[in-house]
């Protein structure tokens, strides 16, 4: 094992501070590292509410992001590593999340046209 790769085993994320451009990750040893989000695709294209459900791993070792399916290595963040996905796979999630959001709108438009149990019931009995 290298010495980098033993010194970053000792440092740890403890908090995750995202902006419409930055990725700022505060470490346990005092540091605060921040990079370009354009680094990480699957983050510039989240909404705030996804960059902001985010959850430390691996005891701070990664940080993860379930509404984005992004799991980043304090390591990489650290070393300048920006994210390795390719286009192809990139391509193929921006299209699942279209397919959803679709879907979504679809089941929210529905649900709002129809008629509570209540609202049903009140309007027969007036």
């Amino acid at each position: 094992m290298s010495s980098l790769s033993l010194k970053m085993q000792a440092v740890k994320a403890v908090q995750v501070t995202i902006t419409e451009d930055t990725l700022a990750v505060d470490l346990s040893d005092g540091r605060t590292v921040s990079v370009p989000l354009v680094w990480y695709p699957r983050l510039l294209q989240g909404s705030p509410r996804e960059r902001n459900n985010w959850r430390l791993i691996a005891d701070g070792e990664g940080i993860h992001w379930p509404d984005l399916d992004e799991d980043l290595s304090v390591e990489s963040i650290v070393t300048g590593r920006a994210s390795g996905e390719s286009q192809v796979s990139l391509k193929r999630w921006l299209e699942t999340r279209k397919v959803s959001a679709r879907r979504n709108r679809v089941r929210n438009s529905k649900s709002a046209r129809r008629p509570t149990r209540l609202g049903s019931h009140a309007a027969r009995h007036n």
